[in-house]
């Protein structure tokens, strides 16, 4: 079920040091981007989305459960759920009006969107444990990143030693926005706002925070950053031996 990458993968009886890792932000932020760049340092990485698509396949619990709270409209032909028309029932319409800013209160998170969630988080938790129970056992030296775009939301951030927080310019987010999904600006501008809805404001992410990446530069830029984050996850882990 899990998509593990990692660039390690020796088994040790060892004491477990591993150290525990969310890695979040809001949409388009480069969550993905950033994730890699840790792999690429050695870290393992499994990505909440990744396993929230397993969950949802025919015949799992999750996907009974959503497919009897929001019924047969989300599916394709072959009874699979369809993502996009699982988003615009659980978030409204995509031609809904939304305010045009991404700090909009937790408070006003849609009613379905907290139903789907409630359905999905405690699975997909419970499989980022599994997992990273797996690769404590593997690499008992191993910094295991969980990448999720609601850690704090879903109040899953005691479940880490650290938190890494990737942010980016609200114009970055609606441009990236667009061309990952071919949409005007304009539309990706409405459907950024009506996502980010449902997300905590990034200013209180960012509080929350060990680590913040600001993804609005270069690539070049954000990989130094994720360097020197690295080097202090590797020294936490040295330190506990």
């Amino acid at each position: 079920m899990f998509s593990v990458f990692s660039a390690n993968s020796a088994v040790s009886l060892c004491e477990t040091f591993m150290l525990k890792v969310g890695l979040t932000g809001g949409l388009a932020s480069g969550k993905s981007v950033v994730g890699e760049m840790f792999v690429a340092c050695g870290a393992y990485l499994v990505q909440a989305d990744r396993i929230a698509h397993e969950l949802m396949r025919p015949g799992q619990p999750v996907y009974n459960e959503v497919l009897r709270h929001f019924g047969g409209a989300i599916l394709n032909p072959d009874l699979s759920v369809n993502r996009a028309k699982l988003a615009e029932s659980a978030f409204g319409s995509s031609t809904s009006s939304a305010p045009a800013t991404s700090s909009v209160s937790s408070s006003t998170i849609p009613s379905r969107v907290e139903e789907l969630n409630r359905i999905v988080h405690p699975a997909v938790i419970r499989s980022q444990e599994e997992w990273m129970e797996q690769i404590g056992s593997q690499d008992p030296n191993a910094v295991a990143i969980v990448e999720a775009a609601l850690i704090l939301e879903a109040g899953a951030a005691k479940r880490f030693d650290r938190l890494i927080v990737v942010t980016c310019q609200d114009e970055q987010r609606v441009a990236r926005f667009a061309a990952r999904q071919k949409l005007s600006i304009d539309a990706a501008r409405k459907e950024v706002a009506r996502r980010m809805a449902a997300q905590l404001p990034e200013e209180e992410k960012t509080k929350a925070a060990n680590y913040v990446i600001d993804n609005s530069g270069s690539l070049d830029q954000t990989r130094e950053r994720v360097r020197h984050i690295w080097q202090d996850l590797r020294g936490e882990v040295t330190a506990q031996r």
